[in-house]
């Protein structure tokens, strides 16, 4: 270890913030274990607790027709196609019904862009689905497809959020963030919400006392500064409005998108990042592991570079499978999976507070040092 990587370390493990150039040195020079080994060390530091947690969720996708153009996904279409969908109402009651009989409290509802459904639509949904299940939060809709709607309803940001808030919309995901930087944007998309308007939605819903997540899709035409950048801002933000709950990144899948040619990023990438995002993110209070890309094993070996939650069940998932992702995870073997990790499972909401019945007997086994 370098000694500058050595001091950068040591200050992010005492509880004091690293600056850009810091986290730029962290991607260029420092190995992967002793990053992991830095962001464990914070992760316990932030959560001396014997658990960690996860969530049963449904990302439910209410349609797939979008306007914008975005050469990483493979799940939308436009409008008029032959495969293009708006799920009826008794699709959806089902999907939840099925959430809730497995133990879920929440769904993950969001959809493309869709250009013919105004807000009326949105909240005649939302008060539909809180009067079927009244205890379900509904987790829905990115900024992208906030940011659209306003456009849709010729209405400013501020009126759209309180009137879906109204309507029964309970948190927003981290969802459509990519690389926070417009040059990336520019390069990867066309249509879609820049850096400042997809912050600006979760700033006006943070001042409403909303909470949502930050994401992060990293690996295809961004560079290690821009991927500090990214972590800069959500932390900016997160500093003048203390809402995001958690932060998830994940690695770009290529296949069957117009970035087919890009090589994927492997585990040894993702895992850095994660730990990075860890060491950086000091005001962000949760860190995510994602096994939907990366895998069980690897899933599970997230929880020592910094993560502190293995993410949700998910009953179901349609976009990152469109680009060939198809792990899968039963209750039963995510909870394994922490547990021989060395902590005791702990099932929790969007607001990561515990929904199920403290443990009593259930001791954790020794952490390895």
């Amino acid at each position: 270890m370098s000694s500058t990587v050595d001091a950068i370390l040591h200050r992010a493990i005492e509880g004091q913030r690293l600056g850009f150039d810091e986290g730029v040195e962290l991607f260029r020079s420092a190995t992967l274990l002793e990053l992991g080994r830095a962001a464990d060390a914070v992760c316990r530091r932030l959560h001396p607790e014997p658990y960690r947690t996860y969530n049963i969720d449904r990302n439910i996708n209410y349609t797939n027709v979008c306007a914008a153009v975005c050469d990483f996904c493979a799940f939308y279409r436009k409008v008029g196609a032959t495969d293009a969908y708006v799920l009826d109402r008794e699709v959806l009651h089902q999907k939840i019904r099925e959430t809730v009989e497995l133990g879920g409290d929440q769904i993950l509802l969001q959809g493309g862009l869709h250009p013919d459904l105004g807000i009326e639509w949105y909240e005649e949904l939302l008060r539909d689905l809180k009067a079927a299940f009244p205890r379900v939060n509904i987790h829905g809709f990115s900024a992208p497809e906030i940011y659209f709607l306003t456009k849709v309803a010729k209405k400013p940001l501020r009126e759209v959020l309180e009137r879906l808030k109204a309507a029964g919309l309970g948190s927003l995901p981290g969802g459509g963030a990519e690389i926070l930087v417009d040059r990336v944007r520019k390069a990867i998309t066309r249509g879609k919400v820049m850096t400042d308007n997809w912050l600006e939605v979760h700033r006006a819903w943070h001042a409403m006392g909303g909470r949502s997540t930050a994401t992060m899709m990293f690996g295809h035409v961004e560079t290690i500064e821009e991927r500090v950048e990214h972590f800069e801002r959500i932390r900016q933000l997160q500093d003048e409005t203390g809402g995001f709950t958690a932060f998830i990144s994940w690695t770009f899948q290529p296949e069957n998108t117009d970035m087919a040619d890009v090589p994927a990023s492997g585990a040894f990438e993702y895992l850095r990042n994660q730990a990075i995002s860890r060491l950086y993110l000091d005001n962000v209070p949760n860190i995510q592991s994602s096994w939907v890309t990366q895998g069980p094993k690897i899933g599970q070996v997230a929880l020592y570079f910094g993560a502190n939650d293995m993410g949700s069940l998910m009953i179901e998932e349609n976009v990152v499978s469109s680009a060939g992702t198809v792990y899968h995870l039963s209750l039963e073997e995510i909870r394994r999976a922490i547990r021989e990790s060395g902590y005791i499972p702990r099932q929790r909401n969007v607001f990561y507070e515990y929904i199920d019945q403290e443990p009593s007997a259930e001791r954790a086994p020794a952490l390895a040092s």
